[in-house]
């Protein structure tokens, strides 16, 4: 949406030794297919602090029927994630003179967490101001300081994916599991395959990703037939 607009973009992807590297290959194919020239790898073990089961504590929920998706804060939550990855972008902004940072959360299909809510992203916002040497000279001289955006905060995930199609996305590039199986497929039962799978189904098109699960299958059927 935002290439769409014609702006130069700076791509920022966290390896925070999250339970895979799946979508850390994922982003690099998107800001590839979106010919994005400056795309910056940043390591960072949020392992050593733990507390989730995305950085290896615990299993993940699998099977939750949809209806309680997002009336519990499940354990997939990594403690200050969203307040840490933006604090990261807000320096690398800094940096590269960019005042404008984006980012993709959903205030309504998501999974509860506290760091996807459009009050976080006010008081993030109001903190970039007063807490950067560019937020504070901006205000000097009456410029504009940073601003945080989330385009899709209020969009189902139906309204998501018809949206990157309409833009020319490749779905089969982008990646949603929490806990892919080890031949790297999704497992198709974690909270976010089903949103996604919701969120497919609502648009009625076929999910990529599904289809590549349904061809794997296909095969080893047919190899244990063979």
């Amino acid at each position: 949406m935002v290439k769409a607009e014609g702006k130069d973009l700076y791509a920022l992807t966290i390896d925070y030794n999250q339970r895979h590297q799946i979508e850390l290959t994922a982003a690099k194919n998107v800001a590839q297919f979106l010919g994005i020239q400056h795309q910056l790898v940043l390591p960072l073990d949020l392992r050593l602090f733990g507390g989730s089961s995305l950085t290896g504590e615990g299993e993940v929920p699998k099977g939750i029927p949809q209806k309680q998706i997002g009336r519990s804060i499940p354990n997939t939550y990594v403690p200050a994630r969203n307040t840490v990855f933006l604090s990261l972008a807000l320096a690398y902004a800094e940096v590269v003179g960019a005042r404008e940072i984006y980012l993709g959360i959903s205030a309504v299909d998501f999974s509860g967490y506290p760091d996807c809510r459009p009050e976080f992203l006010i008081a993030f916002e109001q903190l970039a101001n007063i807490a950067t040497k560019l937020g504070v000279e901006a205000a000097w001289s009456g410029l504009p300081g940073f601003r945080i955006h989330a385009p899709i905060l209020h969009w189902s995930k139906a309204e998501t994916i018809r949206r990157g199609l309409e833009l020319g996305l490749d779905y089969g590039l982008t990646w949603t599991c929490y806990d892919p199986t080890p031949s790297g497929l999704s497992c198709e039962r974690c909270e976010s395959c089903l949103l996604r799978q919701r969120g497919f189904r609502e648009v009625g098109v076929n999910d990529p990703l599904k289809m590549k699960n349904e061809m794997n299958k296909e095969e080893k059927h047919s190899t244990r037939n063979g």
